[in-house]
């Protein structure tokens, strides 16, 4: 299918060497299509953003196949159709919170003003109006986290990739995280797919997948997590 978003094949990732090598994930294959949400369930250290890294081209298989054959070359996603949130504080230290979330539109040459209201309307959306002029390092962890979050929504990208968004939050502004994720996805047409080790976030999710010692199981059972 032309408008297959991602398409994995006995997908692998190991590290290390000789004796010393860890297999990180190990033959996995799925696609993911337009609009799919899908939560990635697994205990920490499972191999869950792992898997994400390749997802988004950041890091590339041990061996397997993997394409994004509705979104072009592994080097042209992202900025642009691929975005990712990563679980630990990603902002670049010399710019403001408002100057972070702007940077990837500005980076595919938006006009400074566009930018600006875009980057604005997400950061009102998250409750970081407030800090939106500050360095990351003024703020808290849960703010930074949220601060990615803006950044990878920001510029309407065909797949969004996040990494235990709601790890930092308290359980009133997990909801504003989820929600907002939903609601940009679905106003975009855009795929969601999202590593947590939260069931109550999972459950939320039309398509759920478990990740358990780097083997992926797509049939909808949710392993435990820890």
């Amino acid at each position: 299918m032309a408008d297959v978003l991602v398409r994995a094949k006995d997908l692998c990732r190991s590290f290390g060497k000789g004796e010393a090598v860890v297999a990180a994930l190990a033959d996995a294959s799925f696609e993911i299509a337009p609009g799919d949400r899908v939560a990635l369930v697994g205990s920490s250290g499972s191999g869950k953003s792992t898997l994400l890294h390749l997802v988004a081209a950041i890091d590339r298989p041990t061996s397997g196949v993997i394409a994004w054959p509705a979104l072009g070359d592994p080097e042209t996603l992202r900025p642009g159709p691929v975005s990712i949130a990563f679980q630990g504080p990603s902002l670049l230290p010399p710019l403001t919170v408002l100057e972070n979330v702007e940077l990837p539109l500005l980076l595919l040459n938006w006009p400074q003003d566009r930018a600006n209201g875009a980057a604005s309307v997400l950061i009102d959306r998250l409750r970081l109006t407030e800090v939106a002029d500050k360095l990351p390092e003024e703020l808290s962890g849960g703010q930074l986290q949220r601060a990615g979050l803006a950044r990878a929504l920001v510029g309407d990208p065909k797949l969004v990739l996040a990494d235990e968004p709601t790890g930092q939050q308290d359980r009133e502004t997990a909801g504003v995280v989820v929600e907002t994720l939903f609601e940009e996805t679905e106003r975009t047409g855009a795929a969601l797919f999202v590593a947590t080790h939260d069931r109550a976030v999972a459950e939320r999710f039309d398509i759920r997948w478990a990740m358990r010692d780097g083997v992926l199981s797509t049939d909808g059972v949710v392993a435990s997590s820890s």
